[in-house]
């Protein structure tokens, strides 16, 4: 529980601390994210060129090997292993400061951020979007191999609260177990034999950039390293249960669910301490008239495609002008 305290727990520090301070109110140093990624960058290039995973395992798994993914420097005796250099796959997520695990002083916008990940084992399952919950194993670690977090047994992580928009991302990349791989053992633990299993390395601009959660030793700008087993996923997940999925309330398609909010306007002018964006609001527009009510018929069942009566090009859940009671 700590760990996935860890992966959640800075989005709950975001409400109560300060631009300029973070936990404690301890002020923080601070830095660019075009800057960083440059930093980042080099470092994690050098990293992949000079580590490898334990690769021979798991082709030909020895007896008993518990599928746990180690990652070694290439040197001594593995001098001649392959490096993560030569197997990883990567993608590119556009940064802006105030899409950061705390909102940066600045106009920074679209800071491209390449990160990396590896699928050491296809599970036999769904594949999650970044709007789903997730049953995982998960260990952090620094690049130079320090473990700030692990633990042996799985569980759930609701991708979209994580802060860590890379770690999100990267877990999306894979496939999970399913629940006919779930198998008990004779000493009561559990085990998902289908499972996927994967490696993944951020740089601090998709992970905790300058506001690392207090006492975990991650330092300001540490780029971050996740080995992790994705055993089950709730797919479509609906967080506000308003009939739509999460990752469908992403209306500018970016990944990042918490800049999609119809009726922040109306939310300001309301007073209200807390903003909603859509995939938490039950009434996205902020007309009175449920989300789900909008969508459904007199039997509350959701028509889709979603009801637009004005024929105006958005749906009338999104739509103030539009009241539609259910089932008209």
């Amino acid at each position: 529980m700590k760990r996935y305290f860890l992966l959640l727990g800075a989005a709950i520090l975001v409400s109560s601390c300060g631009d300029d301070d973070g936990p404690g109110g301890i002020q923080l140093a601070t830095t660019t994210l075009a800057e960083q990624i440059v930093e980042d960058d080099a470092a994690i290039l050098d990293y992949l060129e000079t580590h490898f995973y334990n690769y021979e395992e798991f082709q030909n798994p020895p007896e008993n090997f518990n599928f746990r993914v180690r990652i070694e420097p290439i040197a001594g005796d593995n001098s001649d292993k392959i490096p993560l250099s030569q197997q990883v796959s990567s993608a590119v997520i556009n940064v802006s400061s105030n899409e950061t695990t705390f909102p940066l002083p600045g106009e920074e916008t679209d800071v491209p951020h390449t990160y990396y990940f590896l699928q050491i084992r296809e599970g036999q399952g769904p594949s999650p979007t970044v709007g789903d919950s997730t049953l995982l194993k998960v260990e952090g670690q620094l690049l130079d191999g320090f473990v700030f977090d692990s633990t042996a047994d799985f569980g759930w992580l609701p991708l979209y609260e994580t802060p860590l928009r890379g770690f999100a991302n990267s877990v999306a990349q894979m496939k999970g177990g399913t629940p006919e791989g779930i198998v008990v053992n004779p000493d009561g633990s559990s085990q998902i034999t289908d499972s996927g299993i994967g490696l993944m390395i951020i740089p601090s601009g998709l992970a905790y950039f300058n506001r690392p959660p207090d006492g975990t030793q991650i330092p300001l700008f540490a780029p971050l390293v996740f080995t992790f087993e994705l055993g089950l996923v709730t797919e479509n997940t609906d967080t506000d249960n308003d009939g739509i999925p999460n990752m469908e309330e992403d209306l500018d398609g970016d990944g990042f669910l918490f800049n999609d909010n119809t009726d922040l306007e109306s939310e300001i002018e309301r007073g209200l301490q807390i903003a909603f964006p859509n995939f938490r609001d039950p009434d996205d527009d902020g007309d009175g008239v449920l989300t789900r009510d909008e969508i459904s018929d007199e039997n509350g069942n959701i028509i889709f495609p979603y009801p637009d009566t004005d024929n105006d090009g958005t749906p009338d859940y999104l739509d103030f002008n539009i009241l539609r009671e259910p089932g008209n």
